[in-house]
């Protein structure tokens, strides 16, 4: 699973103690693969407004993955932040482990790269 994905994935337990945690889901156990994919700029920009930067933070920085603080003014010429974008969200992919939401503590595994976000009927 792409770290792209992860940044818009929320927990949807019913019950879940505490809505304002449900997002982002924090790693538990993750087990991380570089896998190099082509650079694509124009699309890094256009999913920039559709990114939590503040949750992407949280998530690279769980992680050891290096990210600028912010976003700069003008990011489409700012080769080494599209660059640093890029490997963050479009080559790094959690392979294992699971996802936790801050909320409730539920677990969503995720095996082969394949997170299970399906709850259980008491869940719904």
């Amino acid at each position: 699973m792409r770290l792209i994905t992860h940044n818009m994935l929320t927990c949807h337990v019913k019950n879940c103690e505490d809505p304002d945690k449900q997002f982002p889901l924090r790693f538990k156990d993750a087990k991380l693969e570089q896998i190099e994919a082509e650079r694509n700029d124009e699309f890094l920009v256009r999913m920039l407004p559709r990114l939590d930067w503040a949750a992407l933070l949280i998530t690279a920085n769980e992680l050891n993955i290096a990210l600028p603080e912010k976003v700069p003014a003008q990011p489409e010429n700012d080769d080494a932040f599209l660059q640093a974008l890029h490997t963050a969200i479009l080559e790094t992919h959690v392979q294992e482990g699971s996802m936790v939401c801050n909320g409730c503590g539920h677990e969503y595994k995720i095996t082969k790269g394949i997170p299970n976000m399906l709850l259980a009927e008491h869940e719904i």
